[in-house]
């Protein structure tokens, strides 16, 4: 199975371009949102090693930017806990799709988290960053704050372009990332 694994700036388009492959993908923050929505146990060690902070179940992400907010340090501390369920859920995405030719990783902490193994082809998806800040201020709860913590956990964006076998270049056009996708898919012969 060839696993192919995109990586880039938060708002780049690995969600949109990891879609338009055509082989199941892994989608990290797909995976989050379900544990916020539906794991008891992660609510509970929320709740645990935040007893002052106010959590309901399902868990809202208004309430963890509230707390993320209130200290920088415990985005380090919810990442601790919720990490290694995403990494349980990767793993059993890879078991249940071994017989497939391909699968697509969007996990936005791929690197960082050292989950690529060797032989993993790396796509880094370029995108201009003005078009990038323009799109993630469009989205709903967007904080400037909270994306400069997120981006301060991803290793420096020429790092991970260094570090990729390919860059297909995001304009924002389904037209030209068809194109860019498709060059990919024949050069690694999926």
């Amino acid at each position: 199975m060839i696993r192919v694994a995109l990586v880039g700036d938060v708002g780049s388009g690995k969600s949109y371009i990891s879609n338009l492959f055509g082989y199941p993908v892994f989608n990290a923050d797909i995976e989050v949102s379900k544990i916020y929505q539906n794991d008891k146990k992660f609510y509970l060690k929320l709740k645990k090693i935040f007893p002052k902070e106010e959590f309901s179940f399902p868990i809202k992400k208004e309430e963890l930017a509230r707390c993320i907010l209130s200290n920088t340090n415990n985005l380090r501390k919810i990442s601790k806990i919720v990490h290694p369920i995403v990494r349980k859920k990767l793993n059993l995405f890879l078991k249940s799709n071994n017989k497939k030719k391909c699968v697509i990783l969007d996990v936005p902490l791929y690197l960082e988290n050292k989950l690529n193994v060797k032989g993993d082809i790396i796509v880094f998806i370029k995108s201009k960053k003005l078009e990038v800040e323009k799109r993630l201020k469009k989205r709903r709860g967007f904080n400037s704050k909270l994306l400069k913590l997120f981006r301060n956990l991803q290793l420096p964006l020429n790092r991970k372009k260094k570090m990729s076998k390919f860059i297909i270049n995001n304009n924002f056009t389904k037209r030209n990332v068809i194109k860019e996708i498709s060059k990919v898919k024949l050069e690694i012969g999926i």
